[in-house]
């Protein structure tokens, strides 16, 4: 059991299985204290139980470590609050917000409901916000915290996911601006878009597609190219496992990356990557209005011939 985290008070939503279950672990070998929230729903976001919570909090405990169950649910406001009160009730302070909550429901775009829709964007970008608003106020006032969120890379363009699509592109979005509202602060926000094998995600990035849709690959359909080589793997269990994710989401909760703030940042197994934030590629410039006329001109320079 290390000792990075001694002493220091965690959070994890989602913590009952998966990503989330790994990073509790992990921070609670390190030292801290761990609130495990899960309200134990389907993949879809229905249902309810206590025993993934549970699991982990005995698993925590049995290796010596210290931790609680909470299941509320933190796509609402009031089970955003009741969370980060509970720690506080418990443990007298919150130093860590880690958000790993989320579900799917997959749709192509023509028949995504707008039931399907809200439910994913609910639960997994506004339930980002309702912890990290009530944790922020405390991180203010202490003027120091830790938040890391877990997103995914279906915001570059993924088949019959524009519902979530939508939600992690959000959360990237709301952990930029939490970087920025806070930083000054002493507190940090990044994100980790990671592949491995959950509910959500039974494999790695395009192994589990349907094998009769053929084309591009998800990079190549999003026109970023391939992504990077996944060198041989030699560690123990697999590449795709969800427990590889914890070591980067638990280091970033460290005082050893206290100028890492704002980053989407991505894991597989024994690879670790930085994401680009979005730039300006190309750009034309004129005094007054674009015409038509000069839209056929220019536009095709500006893209590119060919495009």
């Amino acid at each position: 059991m290390g000792n990075r985290l001694e002493g220091k008070i965690a959070v994890v939503t989602g913590g009952g299985r998966g990503i989330g279950r790994g990073i509790a672990k992990l921070l609670a070998e390190e030292g801290a204290s761990i609130v495990v929230n899960d309200k134990g729903t389907e993949v879809d976001g229905t249902g309810a139980s206590n025993i993934p919570a549970d699991g982990v909090v005995d698993e925590i405990k049995s290796s010596g470590g210290k931790a609680i169950a909470n299941y509320s649910d933190v796509s609402t406001m009031e089970g955003g609050e009741s969370l980060i009160q509970a720690c506080v009730d418990n443990y007298g302070q919150i130093d860590i917000l880690v958000n790993s909550a989320g579900s799917l429901k997959d749709r192509m775009i023509y028949q995504m409901t707008e039931s399907d829709f809200d439910q994913v964007v609910r639960n997994n970008s506004k339930s980002v916000f309702t912890t990290t608003k009530f944790a922020g106020i405390l991180f203010r006032q202490q003027r120091s915290g830790r938040v890391v969120n877990m997103v995914a890379d279906s915001g570059l363009g993924d088949v019959g996911r524009s519902n979530y699509a939508a939600a992690t592109e959000g959360i990237i979005g709301l952990t930029r601006t939490t970087a920025k509202d806070l930083g000054k602060y002493g507190v940090t926000a990044n994100a980790i878009s990671a592949m491995a094998e959950t509910r959500l995600f039974p494999g790695a990035v395009d192994q589990h597609r349907v094998p009769e849709i053929s084309g591009p690959s998800r990079d190549e359909r999003a026109g970023i190219g391939p992504s990077p080589e996944i060198p041989s793997w030699s560690g123990d269990g697999s590449p795709d496992d969800a427990e590889n994710v914890a070591p980067l989401a638990v280091y970033l909760c460290t005082e050893a990356a206290p100028n890492i703030n704002g980053y989407v940042l991505g894991v597989r197994g024994g690879s670790l990557y930085v994401y680009s934030n979005p730039d300006i590629e190309n750009v034309v410039n004129k005094w007054g209005n674009f015409t038509m006329e000069e839209m056929d001109v220019l536009f095709p320079k500006m893209m590119g011939y060919g495009f």
